[in-house]
Formats: C-alpha cells, sequence, structure tokens
C-alpha cells in the first residue's frame, strides 16, 4: 500500500494526529470550510460531515495503487498526487497568511504548487517563480530533478480535463512540454506519468467520467509529448465544450449560436477571454440558456478593457464563477437543488440587457434588488470574480421562501418575491417544484389518450403543451401526424426543444400566443387544435380588457383556433366543468385538522371569485357545491402546489353555458360533435380520508363532474 494511503488511514482510525503526520495531510484535514466544485456534490448537508477534498485525495491514491507502474512513475504520481490539492486546505488563518506571502489560494493548482516549493525548498527561493534544476543544482538542493518534474505536475494538475472541456486554452499545458525538453523525463516516460495521473485525478471524479473521457485525454498526452506547439482553440469551440451538459440535455448549441448572431451576438468581444481559464462555468451556468450563458460571458469580457493575457491586470488570466456557483444551489429536503428563485431572476436581469448595450457599456439595473458584480482582487491582478449580487432585502425574501417551503407560509412567501421581481405570477414558474409538477403532468398520459381518437388530419397544434406528454403520444400512436405544440413560456419551449433534440423526436415546438394563432401559422391549413387542460389557465392568467378571470379571453382563444381551422377540421376541449343546476349546496366535513384554515386561507387568495361558506362546527361547513369543488380542486394538489393551484379556477362555465358560448362566439359553422363531463379518475381517492362530501341533509354523496370533453368541428358554409 502506498505510504500516502497508510497515512490517511492511520489519520482516520485516530492513530495519528495530523501535526504528527506529512504535512500535505496536516494541510488538508485542517481546513475548516471545503472549497469543492458542486457539479456532483448530491447534497450540500453532507460537506458538513465530511472533508470531500481529503476524500477526494483518497480516492486518487487509490486508483492510484492499483495501476501497475514502474516504481519512480508511482513515486512521483503519488507525490503529485497528495500535494495538488493542498491548497484548498489550510484554516482561515492560515489561508490568509499564505495569501500575504504570494501564495494563490484561488487557482488550487498554482497555489498548490506553491505551497509545495514552500515546503520542499524552503525559503532558499521565492514561490512565485518557476524552478529551475541548474538553480536548484547550485544551491545544493537534493533531488533536484524529482522537485521540478513534481513542480510542474502539480502546477498542471487536471488541466488536461479542464482542455477538454474548453476552460483552459491548450498553452496552459506546457510546462508539461517543458518537461520533456529539459531532458527532465523522456517523451515514453512523460507519456506513461500523464496518462497514470489523469487516470487518478478523472477517475477519482467519476469512473464514468474518465472512461468517457479516456480517448481525448490520450490524444493530448500525445500533443504535449510531440513536441509541436499547442494550436490555440477558436473561442467559440472551446465555449460549446463548455457547453456539454446543456448539449447533452438536447441544446442545439450550432442553431442557437447562429439565431443569437442575427440578434447581435458580439462574438468578437468574447474573444477577448481567449487566454483565460474559466473556473466552475459549468457547475455555475450549466442550468441556463445558452443567450444567458453568453451574456454573462459579455459582460466579464466588457470588463477586461482589453484583455493581454499577461497578468499585468489589463486582461482576464482567471475568470472565477465560484461565488455564482456557492449561491446557486442549496439543500431541499436532504437533495442539492438548483436556486430556481434565484435563477428566475437572474434570467430576467439578463433578458433585460440586449447585446448593445453590453458591448456599449451602457447597462442600466432593470431592478434595484439585483446587479451584477466584477471583482478582481490586489494579490490576484489577473483574475476576475463574477457574481450576481441581490440587495440584503431580496436575500432576506429569497431564504425566507426556501425556508417557508417547509411550511404553511410558502405561497404568501414566493407572491412577495413575484412582486419584487416582477415575476409573472403563473404556472409556468413553478419554483422548486417544477420538475415534479412536469412529471406529474407527464403522469396523465392515459387520460389524454383518449384525445387521439378524435384527431382529424395531419396538421395539429397542441396549445399549452407542458412536459409534451400529448406530442410523445400522437407521435407513438400516429405515425402519419406531426404535433406542434405552441406555448408562450419560453422555459416550456427550451425545456421541449433540449427533450426533442435528446430524445430524438419528431414533433415540434414553437413559441407563441393561443389568443393570435394566425401570426404563427396560415388561416385554415390547420386539422386539429387541442385545448387539454390550457384554457382554464387563459382564463385565469391572461387578462382580457384589463381584467383577468374573463369569459372573453377564452372567446378570444376559441375564434383564434376556429380562424386557422381548415373546413372539417377540429377543437378539442378537456377542462374543468362546473356543476348544475349552481344552486346546489354540498357539507365539507375535514377529517385533517387543519382543514377549515385551509379553507379560510383559500377563500382570502382566490380571486376568480367570492367563495361562499357557512362555517357549521370546528370540522364542518356548507357551500355552494361550485365553490365547493373549486376549492377541492386545489385542496387536492397540497401545499407545495398551493401557491399556483388557488390562483387558477378550474372551472368556469356549466354544460349548458359552455355551450351556449360556443354557438355564441364560433357561430353556425361550428358543429357540436361531442360534448360530455365526467368526474376525473383520481379525485375521489385523493381526497379519501381527507374529507367527507354531503348534501344538505348530511347524507354522503358522491363528487360531481369535474371535467369536460368537447369536440368542435367547423362544417362548410351555407351557400
Amino acid at each position: 500500500m502506498l505510504k500516502s494511503l497508510q497515512a490517511i488511514e492511520a489519520y482516520r482510525e485516530g492513530r495519528l494526529q495530523p501535526s504528527a503526520g506529512p504535512a500535505w495531510l496536516h494541510i488538508i484535514v485542517s481546513a475548516e470550510m471545503p472549497i469543492v466544485n458542486l457539479e456532483r456534490v448530491e447534497s450540500l448537508q453532507e460537506l458538513d460531515q465530511r472533508n470531500p477534498v481529503l476524500d477526494y485525495v483518497e480516492r486518487s491514491l487509490r486508483l492510484l495503487d492499483s495501476l501497475q507502474l514502474s516504481y519512480w512513475i508511482r513515486e512521483l504520481a503519488e507525490e503529485t498526487l497528495v500535494w495538488s490539492e493542498t491548497a484548498k486546505g489550510g484554516t482561515p488563518h492560515q489561508r490568509r497568511r499564505w495569501q500575504e506571502e504570494g501564495i494563490n489560494c484561488f487557482a488550487h493548482n498554482i497555489g498548490s504548487a506553491q505551497l509545495y516549493w514552500q515546503h520542499t525548498a524552503g525559503e532558499t527561493f521565492e514561490i512565485a517563480g518557476r524552478p529551475q534544476v541548474s538553480a536548484l543544482r547550485a544551491a545544493g538542493v537534493p533531488d533536484a530533478e524529482t522537485l521540478v518534474i513534481v513542480h510542474r505536475l502539480i502546477e498542471t494538475h487536471g488541466l488536461l480535463g479542464q482542455q477538454i472541456r474548453g476552460e483552459v486554452p491548450p498553452e496552459v499545458n506546457r510546462p508539461l512540454a517543458v518537461i520533456m525538453e529539459e531532458g527532465l523525463l523522456t517523451a515514453d516516460e512523460l507519456e506513461r506519468l500523464l496518462f497514470a495521473l489523469n487516470h487518478c485525478i478523472i477517475g477519482a471524479v467519476s469512473p464514468v467520467l474518465w472512461q468517457d473521457v479516456r480517448s481525448g485525454i490520450m490524444e493530448l498526452i500525445a500533443a504535449v509529448t510531440s513536441g509541436e506547439p499547442a494550436e490555440p482553440l477558436p473561442m467559440k469551440e472551446r465555449l460549446r465544450r463548455m457547453r456539454s451538459g446543456p448539449i447533452l440535455r438536447g441544446e442545439d448549441f450550432a442553431a442557437e449560436w447562429s439565431r443569437l448572431e442575427q440578434e447581435g451576438l458580439p462574438a468578437e468581444m468574447l474573444e477577448e477571454l481567449q487566454p483565460a481559464t474559466f473556473w466552475y462555468a459549468e457547475s455555475a451556468l450549466q442550468t441556463f440558456s445558452l443567450e444567458q450563458f453568453l451574456k454573462v460571458l459579455a459582460l466579464a469580457a466588457r470588463s477586461s478593457g482589453g484583455n493581454s493575457g499577461n497578468g499585468n491586470g489589463n486582461g482576464i488570466g482567471h475568470l472565477s464563477f465560484e461565488a455564482v456557483m456557492n449561491s446557486i444551489y442549496y439543500d431541499y429536503k436532504g437533495t442539492k437543488k438548483i436556486n430556481v428563485y434565484k435563477k428566475r431572476i437572474i434570467e430576467k436581469y439578463l433578458s433585460g440587457l440586449s447585446w448593445r448595450d453590453i458591448a456599449g457599456g451602457a447597462i442600466t439595473p432593470g431592478n434595484p434588488h439585483l446587479i451584477h458584480r466584477l471583482r478582481r482582487q490586489g494579490h490576484l491582478p489577473d483574475t476576475v470574480f463574477f457574481d450576481f449580487e441581490f440587495s440584503p432585502a431580496a436575500e432576506k425574501l429569497i431564504e425566507f421562501c426556501m425556508e417557508a417551503e417547509k411550511s404553511v407560509l410558502y405561497e404568501r412567501a414566493v407572491l412577495m418575491l413575484f412582486d419584487l421581481f416582477e415575476l409573472r405570477r403563473d404556472a409556468f414558474d413553478r419554483f422548486h417544484n417544477e420538475d415534479s409538477y412536469l412529471s406529474q403532468m407527464n403522469d396523465t398520459a392515459d387520460y389524454k389518450s383518449v384525445i387521439l381518437d378524435y384527431i382529424s388530419g395531419t396538421t395539429v397544434l397542441d396549445i399549452g403543451p407542458g412536459g409534451g406528454v400529448l406530442l410523445d403520444l400522437i407521435e407513438e400512436r400516429m405515425p402519419g401526424v406531426t404535433p406542434v405544440g405552441i406555448d408562450i413560456s419560453s422555459n416550456v419551449i427550451e425545456a421541449l426543444q433540449q427533450r426533442k433534440a435528446r430524445e430524438g423526436r419528431r414533433w415540434e415546438v414553437q413559441q407563441g400566443d393561443a389568443l393570435n394563432l394566425k401570426e404563427y401559422v396560415d388561416a385554415g391549413r390547420v386539422d386539429t387544435v387541442i385545448f387539454s387542460s390550457i384554457l382554464h389557465e387563459l382564463y385565469s392568467y391572461v387578462p382580457m380588457d384589463g381584467r383577468k378571470f374573463n369569459h372573453r379571453t377564452v372567446a378570444a382563444a376559441l375564434v383564434s383556433a376556429f380562424e386557422v381551422l381548415a373546413e372539417g377540421g377540429v377543437i378539442i376541449i378537456r377542462d374543468g366543468i362546473m356543476t348544475e343546476p349552481e344552486t346546489q349546496q354540498r357539507r365539507i366535513r375535514f377529517l385533517e385538522e387543519n382543514g377549515l384554515e385551509w379553507l379560510k386561507r383559500y377563500a382570502e387568495d382566490f380571486a376568480g371569485r367570492e367563495i361562499q361558506y357557512r362555517v357549521l362546527s370546528e370540522q364542518e361547513v356548507q357551500m355552494p357545491v361550485n365553490d365547493a369543488m373549486e376549492f377541492l380542486y386545489t385542496y387536492t394538489w397540497g401545499a407545495e402546489a398551493y401557491v399556483h393551484e388557488v390562483q387558477e379556477q378550474f372551472g368556469y362555465f356549466t354544460p349548458s353555458q359552455y355551450e351556449a358560448f360556443i354557438r355564441e362566439h364560433l357561430g353556425q359553422r361550428a358543429q357540436l360533435e361531442v360534448f360530455r363531463h365526467y368526474l376525473q379518475e383520481g379525485y375521489t381517492e385523493a381526497l379519501r380520508g381527507r374529507i367527507s362530501l354531503m348534501d344538505e341533509d348530511g347524507i354522503e354523496v358522491l363528487l360531481p363532474d369535474s371535467t369536460c370533453f368537447i369536440v368542435i368541428r367547423k362544417v362548410a358554409a351555407a351557400d
């Protein structure tokens, strides 16, 4: 077993005090605040219970211990691995002292090389310099060749992997070639050493990752040992590599880049960042769109003032997004999650910045509670630290929202956040549970499959496609049909476009307004328009004549769809329905302690209409049937969805009202082929054990119909 592994095991078992062990171990275990890339961390809570740097070093050493290597190669690799993470260690007091001494605590490969040099060469040489064998020999330093090799290996630790990811320019690996040029190692020795080191460095992050990049690492090692100078990568290619995660999830980098260039993307400005090393860019920015990612980089490039890359403070040698990374994640129920509160606010901030404004430096913050910052530190003149700075009030409110996720206060907290940043109060911003919501929407495939029996023709529009479940069903079961999803939300469209690319789907999606479909498709050319659980959202969220919860919005959507329909085409509606006669009364007996409090809060928050109820006892109320059902629809979804569901009115017509409404607004050419209503499966089971529903006499009754299914055909005009 490696001596370093023996030392780690002795420390973990309590047989070795850090101060009595090797210097590198003492430095690493003294870290009080973990400095770690959060990209592959599953839970932030784990960081409070372990030392991720020591864990990583141990994994890399165990990989080394398993490899068949010569004694000398193994010794060089071991010394490199144990020292390469030391700049992430140390107490806060130590790190302040290191910075005063000129040690780079930010770029850990550089800082770790400096710490190694400090502990092996003592005060004989400046730690900022690059050691030379001749100078060491002249000073009588033993093992001069080994010290220089290890120093340069630490200095370039992980950079071949970062080069594959586009985070560093190829020239940063120049010190590796110098090892060979100075005769310290042969090309064959250097190749074997670099392969073993990178196997340990990358494999300790993830064995799967190592298998994915192994061939690329071998190519880069061959380039280093060939003696040929490295060719710089075009900046566009580096940025493409930095988007590997989003591209795997379906981002069409080439098409998006072309679109952004047409909209004014100053690609030449991004070239200012060519000499820079990017730190934590993938972790911090991978969930943002390509446009938002490039706007962040353009803001950084604009601050460089002409990048010389010479470390004199005028250019950018290192660009760090560590602060963004650390603030964009948080723990939700023990799992690391993107802080969607901050993400949505940052997205809105960036959307308000035009390319022209960024290039010209004429940036006016659209909201006083958020601004971007670029900082430099005196001891790191070539390093720029990028961050988004929220006002103290915004930070406190975001913290409140995160804490309120665990309580009934959540919906009130998020509504305040909406107001502060002028975000849309709609179902497209479901924040922390957005993924689970879209998953639930996709679970409704069985309910939506009945729609397929009534689709006419080959040109089909799915209005408000959500997670894309209906698009999938049409594609899979109707091979002659190419459905198009139309949604007003850019977030929904982006997610669907990425899934389409990732899964190789043939359906299409397009951002558009359901109230004006003829702007996106030719009138009279569409065979089917589908409104599946979307008309009640338009009714609830989209104002008409300055008022939401407006039947005129529903009329505008139906007329818009009817205008683009071909003769013989159909509109299919699946949505909420009210009960008639509307005068019916129902009693609700709550079987949960806080049920009545839910109703009181709902009646206060719901803006669709006045919710009437009469309290009969501590756990029982009497209500008009449609008020009762409207409340129960929201009550069914639970606390996390409340903030969104309370803004929606699911039932907005009784059956007779709906039929009369269609005839009034679509006229004689609208033929009602199907009009039925039913209780959606699942509501009864979801409310079982939570409430009892009774008539006015206290006799238990079934839930009334919740959902309607309507098919309207556009017939030929009368002669």
